[in-house]
């Protein structure tokens, strides 16, 4: 766990200079990080679809089809978005309007932060050999991410240090088990539906979608759950 929680500090840490650094920022420069930092967001979404494109089979074309739909559905169903909404409108009228779009900032960074092989396969590392190093690059990477993110979406960023915590520390904790359903073929889907939501989130940043990104999220889990049933009906 300690290299999980190296890593939600770095996020904490390059959050904190960010937040410094966005108070420093005409409105007019804001504008323009904004954008940028959307296109930033667009190639990490399409690098992710184009690294794991080559692999993936008509299988997991379907997996990933049906990850989608179900996830969309389940989403909808809990209303994640609005949660996240109202979570995030409190913070922001404590913080009297100083702490940017808190449910933006929180979704955007934990996609970015969580989806992809460095995660989980460091995690898995991490619980399994206690190999910290990826972990350890990812904390680095992370971190300076935090700067740019946070300058530009604010305090939410900073909250996505949980969703790190919180999810690299469960594949640690229980990498014996996962080890078995988090296949090179799960993790390969996971990063599509991944990296196709943060895509999502890009063009939202740009103004060409309104898509209620957060009720999606779901569908990240589900190859892993589809994985799980068929080891379990294998076994």
């Amino acid at each position: 766990m300690i290299a999980t929680v190296i890593n939600a500090l770095a996020i904490i840490a390059g959050s904190a200079v960010g937040l410094l650094v966005g108070r420093s920022i005409p409105d007019r420069v804001h504008d323009t990080l904004l954008k940028s930092l959307a296109l930033c967001v667009l190639l990490i979404a399409l690098s992710g679809i184009a690294r794991v494109s080559p692999t993936l089979s008509s299988q997991s074309m379907l997996v990933i089809l049906f990850s989608l739909a179900l996830g969309a559905i389940a989403g909808e169903v809990i209303d994640i978005d609005a949660r996240l909404q109202r979570f995030g409108d409190g913070i922001e009228a404590r913080l009297k309007g100083r702490g940017g779009r808190v449910s933006e900032g929180f979704v955007t960074a934990s996609l970015v932060y969580c989806v992809g092989a460095m995660a989980i396969v460091g995690a898995l590392e991490s619980g399994l050999t206690g190999n910290h190093d990826t972990l350890y690059a990812k904390s680095v990477i992370d971190g300076i991410t935090a700067i740019v993110f946070t300058s530009t979406l604010g305090i939410g960023v900073m909250l996505s240090a949980l969703s790190v915590l919180l999810y690299q520390g469960a594949i640690t904790l229980a990498a014996g088990f996962l080890k078995a359903v988090l296949t090179d073929r799960a993790i390969t889907e996971m990063t599509a539906v991944g990296s196709m939501l943060i895509l999502a989130i890009a063009l939202n940043m740009l103004g060409v979608t309104k898509l209620k990104v957060a009720n999606l999220l779901p569908g990240v889990f589900l190859p892993v759950l589809c994985q799980a049933v068929l080891f379990l009906v294998g076994r």
